[in-house]
């Protein structure tokens, strides 16, 4: 069974309405990045984090996946291939639109966690949650995780580790397909994926604006956005 690695990054979601993160809606106009998405930010007020991340899950709770989202889905779905995807969006499109293997390498919008213990799950809390305000969406002040810390966005801020980078490379380490959707690779750790594909891999980036040339480091450019240019490897892939 021929495996298939997606890594995915903001050009994957623009389509279903979301700008990259920085530039979503001017919101870093009212939020300096290093006070909502750093980790000394988060420890000198986590409320102003935490109003934050309320914010913009109302923004995105209407969210919906597109084509392109759904194409990943049918080739994991369709039973012919082993499909994961790596992602560095913090949305859920790719679950909304029927992918189960999936590895957020930056957090989840729709999760807190322990703040003691960011890289341990255990104390991951899905929203929506009975009894939170706003249909779930806004966590209330000094909400606390199971070990009795302040409850934190799932997100992995400035200043901290990737926890499932090593997930990730181990899946990167088996592909035979390695499959590049909207980013530009300029975003370390992930940008460093490529390195570990095998060489005997077929590398595609997909992106309407290519960071690189056809051929280089072996990847062939398919110069489109997410859907159209997940149809046109749907077609190479024989689906």
């Amino acid at each position: 069974m021929m495996k298939i690695v997606f890594l995915t990054g903001a050009g994957m979601s623009v389509e279903s309405g979301l700008t990259t993160f920085r530039d979503a809606g001017g919101l870093w106009e009212n939020y300096p990045v290093m006070s909502v998405a750093s980790h000394d930010g988060w420890l000198r007020d986590p409320e102003y984090v935490n109003e934050f991340y309320n914010m913009l899950r109302t923004k995105y709770k209407d969210v919906k996946p597109n084509e392109g989202h759904r194409f990943v889905a049918e080739l994991e779905n369709n039973g012919n291939h082993d499909v994961v995807v790596v992602t560095q969006n913090v949305d859920s499109l790719h679950e909304l639109a029927g992918s189960k293997n999936v590895i957020h390498l930056h957090g989840e919008m729709m999760k807190m966690c322990s703040s003691r213990d960011v890289d341990n799950p255990r104390f991951w809390v899905s929203l929506p949650h009975e009894g939170w305000e706003a249909d779930g969406l806004e966590v209330p002040k000094g909400a606390k995780a199971g070990d009795g810390s302040l409850l934190r966005p799932y997100i992995v801020f400035f200043q901290e580790n990737v926890p499932n980078m090593y997930d990730a490379v181990q899946e990167a380490q088996k592909a035979d397909v390695f499959v590049i959707i909207g980013t530009s690779l300029n975003v370390y750790p992930a940008a460093s994926l490529l390195q570990y594909v095998p060489k005997t891999a077929k590398v595609y980036l997909i992106d309407p604006k290519p960071a690189m040339a056809e051929g280089a480091h072996g990847v062939h450019v398919i110069a489109k956005g997410a859907s159209e240019g997940m149809k046109e490897l749907m077609e190479i892939l024989g689906e």
